[in-house]
């Protein structure tokens, strides 16, 4: 379905976002060294130890996608062996998130990638954009893609644009306001308003 032009109503407790689409065909970055005392590794997270670090990352972007599976569905998920998840630490503890699925033919998804706020400027995000371009072609793969909304970062889709990705489309998804439905606190992302 096509939205017409004009000013939609949505339903109170749901959100509108306004979701772009981008991809690359090729790896735009070369490898680059992580800050000192900064690591990536890719780990196999205990479920806790994900729920931890996922909302850490995303509560302030309301990422709740992991958040409504339930403990046997998400630990299905994150032990797929189509997926790699690569954890950024700060002397040994978890900052961020490199999360990436192969589950299309020849193609990879940047499903996760983020930081926890206090780890934002620290020169974080061209090392880990980079290992996420460097990850996805090591596979014989033709198409990285990754999507991102109006309720991420405000700089997220100016990054993935000067990473090397090209915006493809552009979709209005309306869901259910995840602290409305008590998945995520009612304090989470405060700059959003959460209309009950």
């Amino acid at each position: 379905m096509t939205l017409s032009p004009g000013l939609h109503d949505v339903r109170p407790g749901h959100l509108a976002a306004v979701v772009t689409y981008l991809e690359m065909a090729a790896p735009e970055m070369q490898a680059k060294p992580f800050p000192e005392g900064m690591t990536a590794a890719q780990e196999a997270l205990s479920v806790a130890d994900y729920l931890t670090l996922y909302r850490a990352v995303g509560t302030p972007w309301l990422w709740c996608g992991r958040l409504t599976l339930s403990d046997a569905a998400l630990a299905a998920a994150i032990s797929d062996p189509a997926t790699e998840r690569w954890v950024i630490r700060k002397n040994g503890e978890a900052i961020g998130l490199v999360e990436l699925a192969f589950s299309e033919d020849q193609a990879c998804e940047l499903v996760y990638f983020g930081l926890i706020p206090s780890a934002t400027g620290l020169g974080l995000g061209g090392p880990m954009m980079a290992l996420a371009q460097q990850q996805a072609f090591a596979r014989p793969i033709k198409r990285f893609f990754v999507h991102t909304c109006n309720y991420d970062d405000p700089r997220a889709l100016a990054f993935y644009q000067k990473a090397g990705f090209t915006p493809y489309k552009t979709v209005v998804e309306i869901y259910p306001d995840p602290r409305a439905t008590g998945v995520l606190p009612k304090s989470a992302a405060p700059h959003i308003p959460c209309l009950t």
